[in-house]
């Protein structure tokens, strides 16, 4: 399976390519559809079983089944650690809140365990986050393969949605002054290795790695790090991207401070 994700201004025009692509076909349940907030009152009236269960987030609702169409049979409320509340509508939403860290309660875990993830893009969940923290409405759609993803992708781009190479090229445009500066402070050149302390950066907010102690993902940072190194022979790969890690760890801890300060 295969994530085609498009990035919305307005929660109405993500709806309104939601439509597209199941006007052209797509199943309801290979859709999903991530809003800022509470988004319930915008949808038809549903019954709401409240839930709250330990850890870094709070499930404020869920119901399965009820929704249909748009939903896909199902729709969360629940707080991400970092960004607030959100409203995830379709199959897949359960198990991108989930990876972001939203505690949904073991009921509503239970239903998506066996649930199709398959594809989950990990790795771009963060951007997902970034959109949503800036109030803008997130749609991903499982294609099978690159040929059904193509024709995907067209459709979400013509209804006017931003693809995630450029929102994750934004994030890091609005990041990239401070950064700068606070890696030049240490003595290094930050033009010689943002590449490298980018890539630490971003791998410490993938929904796989995030919160972990060092000790936790040592073994997988070493292995990434080797990589790299024969991708970039004579390159001094491993400072640059273990002090990238620490400052990202840093900033999504930032953010979720803030988040309970709020």
């Amino acid at each position: 399976m295969q994530a085609v994700t498009g990035i919305f201004s307005s929660q109405s025009d993500a709806e309104r390519a939601v439509a597209a692509l199941r006007s052209t076909g797509v199943p309801a349940d290979s859709i999903t559809l991530l809003a800022p907030g509470n988004a319930q009152d915008k949808l038809p009236s549903i019954p709401v079983d409240t839930t709250e269960q330990p850890g870094m987030g709070k499930a404020m609702g869920a119901v399965f089944g009820a929704a249909g169409g748009l939903t896909g049979g199902s729709l969360l409320v629940a707080l991400i650690p970092g960004v607030g509340p959100v409203t995830a509508i379709g199959l897949l939403g359960g198990a991108v809140l989930a990876a972001a860290g939203a505690a949904i309660g073991a009921s509503v875990g239970k239903a998506f365990e066996n649930s199709v993830t398959e594809g989950l893009p990990d790795d771009e969940i963060f951007v997902y986050e970034d959109a949503l923290r800036k109030g803008r409405t997130v749609v991903i759609a499982l294609a099978e393969d690159e040929a059904s993803a193509a024709p995907m992708r067209e459709l979400l781009s013509a209804e006017g949605a931003e693809a995630v190479d450029s929102a994750r090229h934004e994030w890091w445009i609005g990041l990239r002054s401070a950064e700068r500066e606070h890696y030049s402070s240490s003595g290094r050149n930050f033009g010689d290795d943002e590449k490298f302390y980018r890539l630490g950066f971003e791998a410490a907010l993938h929904a796989r790695s995030r919160c972990k102690e060092f000790d936790q993902v040592a073994s997988e940072m070493a292995n990434r790090v080797e990589d790299l190194q024969r991708q970039h022979p004579g390159a001094d790969v491993a400072e640059a991207y273990t002090r990238g890690y620490q400052r990202g760890r840093e900033y999504y801890q930032h953010l979720c401070d803030q988040s309970k300060a709020a």
